[in-house]
């Protein structure tokens, strides 16, 4: 009987097109550039997982996450799959920091342990798939005009709630804000995301000047560094605050915590270092009173049907912005979750994540297979 033994770690880059330009505060976005990692065991399982890594909010690469990815693999080698807290610390241990990749490690992880277990991932972290998921749709900076028109679409699709990326100048992003509100009336409630485009000045300026037009709450409305400055912030503005990019792993959950420094959470995979790190912060966030939300950053399918688990995992997630896949060009993925009309989520019942990737897909990707020789 074959033994339950890593055997082959493979890595692969995958880039895909978005359907157009996708434009922040810090960037301008083309293409999707993540990895992919495969964990290959000797009695024939695979765990999958992903990461997308933002070189403006993460300081990691497609090509410094492939090269350390390497170095990570190796460390797995001849490990029990399903000994997830070991293998996590493994590879803690050999490099600070660099959460992304390790998030992509961490998912295909606890792919492996929840199909070795035989029960859906969300299953198998303590959820049930009993509740709706709903992601928002996002709206990318350009012209007011341009916007209201996005928002409209998003709004005739049937997308219950519209996020509008702004964070620049106060006057330029209330008339934004004012053209989107126009397009598609005052019922359907409207998110922001400066992606920490705002001095403390201009940040309290631009959502005193937004209080009217019905937003739910902004996302990282100052520098991520300026952390300490967001309870100040918070009292100033009537838009409540959610904490994103100043909140990457639990140490950063509690000190915002402690500070009372934002309303909500916003929990991305790639900031965390993974779903372990994820549930600390979830824990940390319960433990306070903060509800999350769940993020994206360019993840195809495959990152954000571990995400969907993630979510239904807990119940004080309460949002759920997953809408990164919607912009991509193609789908390299068999299985995982489906996008239903409206931004619903259904997730799949099969062991894991329930992910396939064709090989006819991965053989156009450049790619490293670790093994020992």
């Amino acid at each position: 009987m074959a033994q339950r033994v890593i055997t082959r770690v493979g890595l692969y880059r995958l880039r895909v097109p978005l359907k157009e330009p996708f434009v922040i505060s810090l960037e301008t976005i083309t293409h999707a550039e993540n990895i992919l990692v495969l964990i290959h065991t000797a009695d024939g399982q695979t765990g999958y997982g992903e990461c997308s890594p933002y070189r403006t909010i993460t300081g990691e690469s497609q090509d410094g996450a492939y090269a350390v990815g390497r170095e990570l693999g190796r460390l797995l080698l001849e490990r029990d799959p399903v000994a997830l807290e070991d293998n996590l610390d493994r590879l803690d241990r050999h490099i600070y920091g660099n959460r992304c990749i390790k998030s992509a490690f961490d998912m295909a992880l606890y792919d492996l342990a929840a199909r070795y277990a035989g029960l859906p991932l969300y299953a198998f972290l303590g959820g049930n798939n009993d509740r709706p998921l709903r992601t928002d749709m996002t709206v990318s900076i350009g012209a007011p005009e341009k916007m209201a028109a996005d928002a409209r679409s998003f709004q005739q699709a049937g997308f219950e709630a519209i996020k509008v990326k702004l964070g620049t100048q106060t006057d330029d992003d209330v008339a934004r804000i004012k053209a989107v509100r126009q397009a598609i009336g005052k019922d359907i409630p409207l998110r922001i995301d400066a992606n920490q485009g705002w001095d403390l000045p201009t940040a309290t300026r631009t959502l005193q000047a937004l209080a009217g037009f019905g937003i739910e709450y902004c996302e990282a409305p100052i520098p991520k560094w300026q952390y300490e400055a967001l309870p100040l912030l918070r009292k100033q503005s009537l838009i409540p605050i959610m904490a994103d990019e100043s909140l990457f792993d639990h140490h950063d959950a509690f000190r915002l915590a402690k500070l009372g420094a934002c309303d909500f959470f916003n929990i991305k995979l790639a900031k965390s270092g993974g779903i372990r790190n994820a549930l600390r912060i979830v824990a940390v966030a319960e433990a306070a009173g903060i509800p999350s939300q769940v993020g994206c950053f360019s993840e195809t399918r495959l990152g954000i049907t571990a995400l969907a688990h993630l979510a239904l995992a807990r119940r004080s997630i309460h949002h759920y912005d997953m809408d990164s896949f919607l912009m991509l060009a193609e789908d390299p993925i068999e299985g995982g979750i489906n996008y239903q009309p409206g931004g619903r989520i259904s997730v799949p019942e099969k062991p894991g994540l329930g992910i396939h990737i064709p090989e006819a897909r991965m053989s156009k990707m450049e790619g490293t297979l670790l093994e020992n020789s």
